[in-house]
């Protein structure tokens, strides 16, 4: 693995760099509580190796003698810590000076900067954690909304994890019948492979396919969606962006072509982050930075995972819109049309001949409409995934893709039970192998790298 030993001890700046009331640098490793000891005064005297105390009050001083700041010292003894080690963690004010130079004197001291998510990757190597409670710890400390915080907290209380264990046992009772009848063949042996087995493992076949269904809520609630706002100069966009967000964060004026770059902010719609991109007005123009701006707003119409495109409901439909519409379809994104501007007089915008979502009027200055627009298009952010956070729910395509090998392997096992018991067994062993990837027991190596490298460090 990318962390070749366990054996040294490792600090870093658990905390996020800039100014706080409290910051924490975190020890863990056989030495952490020798290195703490080195470099941490008891403001009473007492010694931190031979006291049974977990909480400690005093100061971190340099290798000169030299106060670095009044501090609390917090002890955990393995292996009743988060990464099974002996863990040191030191809560000193949280200014980047302080927090740098405690850190700095660690290393002084023989301990090893810890690379992103090697604290968490310590806690799975050693048994505390497994690979879908290690990720849950990321998406905890990533979560944007109160749903994606309420997935993530049933996912590291287990959830997921004892959905899985289920699954493995039953496929285990399986491949162990079925192995049992193919080692003893001329054995007077009750049914191995009877009514009830096939039931069992059709059941784990529905449980499959629900955890598959429920990815695409999971990676939406964890990700999010990113929503370009495109359209004409002065059709409402940043309005309408600014009116989304409850807060004027793009310019508005009325003289077209006033936004120039793309302007991005998050917001929750039925408890999915959506990535808002409000854009410049799509036109042929002569001038170059308006053509950057342009350039950028068909740049992020390609990126996003979904369109509202923006009109203006006042006027009549024109042949810029019909060939703006045509552009945005090709694209083959979903595209919810706005025509915006509902107060200023009866809609006379005729919607091109496309293939939209949704359409959607609404005021942007006024907020008329602005509800059920909303409702719509949270539907449709939405779409058929079921929002059960407290339910097993799959959030990485990783795991996404892994199920699906296991579900195949089922699949094709429950299809044809007339198979040779040797066809079933390597198609059970099959289904354990992916699943065993999902909670880390079978993950390859370059994975596992991949996914704790995409923590933060000193998680």
């Amino acid at each position: 693995m990318r962390y070749a030993s366990t054996e040294d001890t490792i600090a870093a700046i658990s905390t996020p760099r800039g100014e706080g009331g409290i910051g924490i640098v975190r020890l863990s490793g056989t030495s952490s509580l020798q290195i703490a000891s080195k470099m941490f005064i008891s403001s009473r005297g007492r010694n931190i190796l031979k006291d049974t105390r977990r909480v400690f009050h005093g100061h971190v001083s340099d290798a000169s003698g030299q106060r670095i700041d009044e501090v609390l010292l917090h002890i955990m003894r393995a292996p009743h810590s988060y990464t099974a080690e002996d863990v040191a963690e030191i809560n000193a004010h949280g200014g980047m000076a302080p927090l740098q130079a405690i850190l700095e004197e660690a290393l002084r001291l023989g301990a090893r900067l810890a690379q992103p998510g090697e604290f968490t990757q310590r806690a799975f190597i050693n048994g505390r954690l497994d690979l879908t409670r290690a990720e849950a710890v990321m998406d905890l400390i990533g979560a944007k909304t109160r749903t994606a915080l309420n997935a993530a907290n049933a996912a590291a209380g287990g959830v997921l994890a004892r959905a899985l264990a289920g699954l493995r046992e039953t496929l285990a009772d399986a491949l162990a019948r079925i192995e049992a009848a193919v080692d003893f063949p001329e054995d007077d042996l009750p049914e191995l492979v009877d009514a009830a087995l096939i039931h069992r493992l059709e059941r784990a076949q529905e449980e499959m396919k629900r955890l598959i269904a429920s990815a695409d809520a999971g990676l939406r609630i964890r990700e999010g969606v990113a929503v370009a706002i495109v359209g004409r100069p002065n059709v409402g966009k940043s309005s309408l962006f600014n009116t989304l967000l409850r807060d004027t964060r793009a310019i508005v004026s009325p003289e077209p072509g006033t936004t120039r770059d793309r302007i991005e902010e998050t917001v929750a719609l039925g408890g999915i982050p959506v990535r808002l991109m409000d854009t410049a007005g799509m036109r042929d123009t002569p001038h170059s930075v308006e053509f950057m701006g342009v350039t950028l707003a068909r740049r992020a119409a390609q990126q996003a995972d979904y369109i509202l495109f923006v009109v203006d409901a006042s006027e009549p439909s024109t042949e810029a819109d019909t060939a703006l519409a045509a552009e945005l379809t090709r694209l083959e994104t979903p595209i919810v049309l706005v025509r915006n501007k509902i107060d200023l007089a009866e809609t006379r915008f005729t919607p091109p001949d496309a293939p939209f979502k949704a359409l959607c009027d609404i005021s942007a200055l006024t907020g008329a409409g602005l509800e059920r627009f909303e409702e719509q298009l949270t539907e449709l952010l939405q779409g058929d995934a079921v929002m059960e956070t407290n339910s097993p729910m799959l959030s990485r395509t990783h795991q996404k893709d892994s199920m699906r090998r296991a579900a195949a392997c089922l699949d094709r096992l429950l299809a044809n039970t007339a198979a040779s018991p040797e066809l079933s067994a390597l198609e059970l062993r099959d289904a354990l192998q992916a699943l065993g990837e999902i909670t880390g027991e079978t993950t390859p190596e370059h994975l596992l790298d991949r996914i704790f490298a995409s923590f933060c460090i000193g998680k």
